[in-house]
């Protein structure tokens, strides 16, 4: 027998399949270790086959293998290269934990003792007694802990007379054990009755709920899971940000115990490992993460859940860059089951499919028990500077934040800017204080006393002079969560404020240690990034304070006004989910941009259709894709001449196409530099027609040793 085998090197020169000579027992799917040049390389074996068209004398030996992954995923892995021309290991890489490829992490294992066999214990023998008796009332125990507890020499004088037997148990490295809290039966409203009956009669693949936040959609999500497991099936729940993970994780496991694993890139090593291992032997049925999660080992899927579907984070950008929802499509037409994307804010693309018939749709624009949306006040931050408020609070927030401690409730601020101020600025010259190796402006943190750059991490000390002129007239402007929390210590000494972005929620547990501690009431106050905008549910906040609501209005990016209605229609509804009425002050220097004033109403339907007539007169998606092929390298001169080459390219091929073009050009990236690469693109729109298969040829072709070339279709980041 012989094996056609994948090696596990993701480059091109060996993307290509090797015979090697198997016994009994190898299969499809299994990972194996084989001789490859003048090492030992591990591998995937895409298909075992009775014959070899090379001379069988010459055939290496499999030399060790263990299952790995099923038919689906090598069909889907098959799929992912040919579709985003990257080599099939790195496709297949998607499919494992990255320790378990490198051999880095295996099962942890422990030794347990029982009772095996009866006899007479002398009386003299006092220990030993003990540990029987003890085995009588436990049916097995730690052989460690017996060890420790009764003595090393009386346990193991009862195991040398067989009145003791040993076992190797294999023990779970489980995730957020804290993460799990009864959770009474909830009866269904009729909304969500309805909605579970449409999504199980329709004969649509996908079906979108479109419901305002705190409308029930994780209840039927629950729901839609638990018919599924009736039926013997398995479900696979995504939810966009690590953040939401240890709350979707209580809910689950409240409801459905053992029977949820989780997959997210925060876990331990042995964490990862053992949660894979559960799903795919099958102890575990329902896979609960991020983007990464829609790959799970899962076998008979019944039903796949993609929260918050609008987030950007459901797209890769890192190669292969799939798309989240492509892939769980591919998954569902596998199994035959349904996709299920929920938002109170689904993106422009997606509602206008639903919208069109092509997915199902159901609208739930009720709260549950009709509870109303929070009040949001629009607040003319014009008119504070005017009145010379230099703070980042409102009169109107710090009124509103006062009545909101007084009566012991509490509130969360939105700021989408992590550090203290976000531009270092020298008054002499005008210099902007930038990152050595990233074309981008340096941020200054006052925990750390440092600058630091948001993109390669690398940190600055703090500046006593221009590096540019030598002047001593260093500013600093702009307000970060750090400013944030400091300046609102000063306004409410006894408030209790904890944050949360990318520098406090380090480590496994951090997004968990932090919400933890708010949904406790152990905090008054929660100042966040958009890390807090999504899914939480504290029925003790009231008040929502938006600090910067035009941040994202003005970014080059035709999503940008799209992004900036999702984030605070989001941040809002995190107020006033239980009794209490809520309240959301969005501060603004243009109270009467039509952005804010659609979210300030909740009007996602004025909001979409004026976005979706703005996109069709200016074409743009979801009316044309955008394309950009970028090239990123360490030299300059090398990604220019990679960029020359693959420019080439594509002329060749808008010659062809020139009336599916819209737009071509070849530039700079607006962000030139990144983590010291260089990196310049070509630009495309191009119409539904238009030849995109031959883009990601012509950009597969270009061979430049140092410089990576590839492809982005409609990129969430077009900086």
């Amino acid at each position: 027998m012989y094996a056609e085998v994948i090696v596990d090197i993701a480059h091109s020169d060996v993307d290509k399949i090797f015979d090697y000579a198997c016994g009994e027992g190898v299969e499809a799917g299994m990972r194996v270790e084989v001789p490859f040049g003048n090492k030992t390389e591990t591998g995937f074996v895409m298909r075992v086959k009775e014959s070899t068209a090379l001379d069988s004398a010459r055939v290496k030996p499999v030399l060790r293998f263990e299952p790995a992954l099923g038919e689906e995923c090598l069909a889907l892995a098959r799929s992912i290269a040919q579709r985003y021309r990257v080599p099939l290991a790195l496709s297949l890489r998607l499919f494992l934990p990255a320790e378990m490829r490198t051999g880095k992490v295996s099962k942890r294992m422990r030794t347990a003792a029982f009772l095996q066999g009866e006899e007479e214990i002398s009386p003299r023998a006092k220990r030993q007694a003990e540990v029987v008796e003890f085995l009588k009332d436990n049916a097995e125990a730690d052989l460690a802990f017996l060890r420790e507890r009764f003595g090393a020499a009386a346990v193991n004088a009862l195991i040398a007379r067989g009145t003791v037997g040993t076992k190797p148990v294999r023990v779970l490295r489980t995730p957020y054990v804290e993460a799990v809290e009864e959770r009474p039966s909830h009866t269904l409203t009729r909304a969500q009755e309805e909605a579970v009956s449409s999504i199980e009669g329709t004969e649509k693949t996908v079906t979108l709920i479109h419901g305002v936040t705190g409308s029930g959609k994780t209840e039927i999500y629950l729901t839609l899971i638990a018919r599924q497991l009736e039926k013997g099936r398995s479900a696979i729940f995504l939810v966009p940000e690590i953040s939401l993970t240890p709350q979707m994780v209580v809910q689950l496991r409240a409801r459905f115990g053992g029977k949820v694993a989780i997959l997210h890139s925060r876990l331990s090593a042995g964490e990862r490992f053992d949660e894979w291992q559960r799903l795919r032997e099958g102890d575990a049925r329902i896979a609960v993460g991020a983007r990464s999660a829609v790959f799970a080992p899962l076998k008979e899927i019944g039903l796949i859940v993609i929260d918050e579907e609008h987030d950007g984070s459901y797209f890769s950008e890192s190669a292969p860059r799939y798309s989240t929802f492509e892939v769980a499509l591919a998954r569902a037409k596998y199994n035959g089951c349904k996709v299920v994307l929920g938002s109170a804010t689904p993106s422009v693309e997606t509602y206008r499919r639903a919208k069109q018939g092509e997915f199902a749709l159901i609208t739930l624009k009720d709260r549950i028990n009709a509870r109303p949306m929070p009040e949001v006040r629009l607040v003319d931050m014009r008119r504070e500077v005017r009145r010379g408020n230099a703070t980042p609070f409102s009169a109107a927030l710090r009124e509103k934040l006062n009545a909101c401690l007084s009566e012991g409730n509490q509130a969360i601020l939105f700021l989408n800017r992590r550090g203290y101020s976000q531009t270092v600025m020298c008054r002499d010259c005008g210099n902007v204080v930038k990152c050595k190796n990233c074309d981008v402006a340096l941020t200054y943190h006052s925990e750390e006393d440092c600058l630091k750059c948001h993109y390669c991490g690398a940190r600055y000390k703090t500046l006593s002079a221009c590096p540019a002129c030598g002047g001593t007239h260093i500013h600093y402007m702009g307000t970060g969560t750090q400013r944030v929390v400091r300046e609102l210590a000063k306004l409410f000494p006894a408030a209790r404020i904890l944050r949360m972005d990318v520098d406090t929620t380090s480590g496994k547990e951090g997004h968990y240690a932090i919400l933890k501690q708010f949904a406790e009431r152990k905090a008054d106050i929660l100042v966040g990034t958009q890390m807090v905008a999504k899914g939480h549910d504290f029925p003790a906040v009231t008040l929502v304070g938006i600090l910067d609501a035009d941040m994202g209005l003005h970014f080059p990016d035709y999503r940008s006004g799209e992004r900036t209605f999702q984030l605070i229609t989001q941040v809002a509804g995190r107020s006033g989910r239980a009794e209490e009425k809520g309240e959301v002050i969005l501060q603004t220097y243009d109270p009467e941009n039509y952005i804010l004033r659609f979210a300030a109403n909740y009007d996602y339907e004025g909001f979409y259709e004026h976005e979706i007539a703005m996109r069709a007169a200016m074409m743009f998606p979801p009316f044309v894709k955008i394309v950009r092929v970028m090239a990123t390298g360490e030299s300059e001169k090398e990604t220019l001449e990679a960029l020359r080459d693959v420019y080439g390219r594509l002329q060749e091929i808008y010659a062809r196409f020139e009336g599916e073009f819209l737009f071509f050009h070849r530039m700079h990236a607006p962000i030139k530099r990144i983590q010291n690469k260089y990196r310049y693109q070509v630009l495309m729109r191009m119409t539904e027609r238009g030849p995109l298969s031959e883009v990601y040829d012509a950009a597969a072709a270009v061979k430049q040793k140092n410089v990576l070339v590839y492809v982005e279709e409609d990129p969430a980041n077009l900086s």
